[in-house]
């Protein structure tokens, strides 16, 4: 198996509002996209939105579920002062602030916000490397 991620499906609950929330965060809509799944483009690999009811039935398994997930998603800025900007920005789109913009143990400043549906995202800025 080649070490690539190609696709990152999110489960959600009201389509039209995720395609909303995420297009309104800049993230440009692919012409793929139709009514039944929305397809985002990101550097190097497309986020999904897709009907959680349905995503639970295509894997197999019962769509309730709440809490913790045990995954989150990360972007990373180039600056220390963007990650509080992402935050906001996030919060204005209708996502919720979880942890605020503070520095962290590793060196660097970060904080997370949950999208509509609870997907947890960290916004980081890292002075060690930087991810593309």
């Amino acid at each position: 198996m080649e070490a690539r991620l190609s696709l990152i499906t999110l489960g959600v609950e009201d389509l039209a509002r995720a395609r909303s929330f995420y297009t309104t965060l800049g993230f440009p809509l692919r012409p793929e996209s139709t009514n039944t799944v929305v397809f985002l483009q990101l550097n190097g690999l497309w986020l999904s939105l897709y009907p959680r009811t349905a995503l639970a039935e295509d894997v197999g398994c019962a769509p309730q579920g709440a809490g913790f997930r045990g995954i989150t998603l990360a972007h990373n800025v180039r600056t220390k002062e963007e990650v509080a900007r992402v935050l906001t920005q996030a919060e204005a789109a209708g996502g919720r602030l979880v942890k605020p913009a503070q520095d962290v143990f590793w060196g660097g400043h970060s904080g997370y916000f949950a999208d509509p549906d609870g997907h947890l995202w960290e916004v980081a800025w890292n002075p060690h490397f930087w991810i593309e």
